[in-house]
């Protein structure tokens, strides 16, 4: 099983930014344990902090790998163009938040991604990732 991680703006800065929030721990420290965890899946994890850039691999991906994990990040409450880059692909996604983006500010309550997704999850810090991936394997069943 082959999947990608794509993550958006800003969440190269885990671990540095908004703590008490998104914590402590680099988002490259918590690939690594993921990959431990799930030594079967090839996993590949790319983030950019350019919608346009997202979009080319999300299109460049979403017909050979086996499935997405996408947490576009603010892009999910304002670009209409990544949601229209997810519906055109085949290959399942699943949206991910670290944080309870409902329990937040009311402009992250809307996602222009989630009409398009095989999944949402978000609220469990960085263990949504880990919690993605297992729904990824469960759906090859």
């Amino acid at each position: 099983m082959k999947i990608i991680i794509i993550n958006g703006p800003n969440l190269n800065l885990l671990g540095k930014r908004e703590t008490e929030i998104y914590g402590h721990k680099s988002f490259e420290e918590y690939f690594k344990e993921l990959q431990m965890l799930f030594p079967e899946v090839e996993m590949e994890l790319f983030q950019s902090n350019h919608d346009g850039i997202l979009i080319d691999k999300i299109q460049e991906v979403g017909f050979t790998y086996d499935g997405i994990i996408l947490n576009a990040a603010a892009y999910t409450h304002t670009s209409v163009a990544i949601g229209d880059a997810v519906a055109a692909i085949e290959k399942p996604v699943i949206e991910v938040h670290i944080s309870n983006i409902y329990a937040r500010e009311e402009f992250r309550h809307k996602s222009y991604i989630s009409p398009h997704v095989k999944a949402v999850i978000c609220g469990f810090g960085l263990d949504s990732y880990r919690l993605a991936i297992q729904g990824l394997i469960d759906l090859q069943k």
